[in-house]
């Protein structure tokens, strides 16, 4: 399968917008509206990518990118990413995860950072297995994983 992160743009905005999480995940993660605007007021750290596979649009992800930022460790951030609640469980998460952390890699980062709620389980067991671990930090009462490179 041909994985792809792609710009979001004029032609796919509204596709992206629409993607929704399943009933329950919603706590655990913004809206890709909510995301994008987000993006906008974070233009110059924010990277939101559509993520396609075969080329169908299949989910969102949002990265920070803050070269500036003083401590090396706390640069890149996986901020957003979801699966579209009709599409999960086929495996893209996994595909998806696999072409971020070549992103990143590919973008010189050297550690990946995310937070999400303890709660968060399915999440947690997707990051664990990709060699993310917590590091003892919260995060707007979520918990820290990182990931070095």
């Amino acid at each position: 399968m041909k994985v792809e992160l792609r710009n979001i743009d004029a032609g796919n905005i509204e596709e992206c917008e629409a993607l929704q999480v399943a009933e329950e995940q919603a706590q655990y993660i913004a809206s890709n509206i909510d995301s994008l605007k987000e993006a906008d007021a974070n233009s110059n750290v924010a990277r939101p990518f559509a993520v396609y596979i075969d080329d169908k649009m299949v989910g969102f992800t949002m990265f920070a990118f803050d070269e500036d930022y003083e401590d090396p460790n706390d640069r890149y951030w996986l901020w957003r990413f979801m699966i579209d609640r009709n599409l999960q469980g086929k495996g893209y998460g996994t595909l998806a995860l696999r072409e971020i952390i070549s992103y990143f890699k590919e973008n010189g980062a050297h550690n990946i950072k995310l937070s999400t709620k303890e709660s968060n389980v399915t999440a947690l067991s997707l990051y664990h297995n990709f060699g993310f671990q917590e590091n003892g930090e919260m995060n707007d009462g979520e918990i820290v994983l990182n990931l070095n490179l």
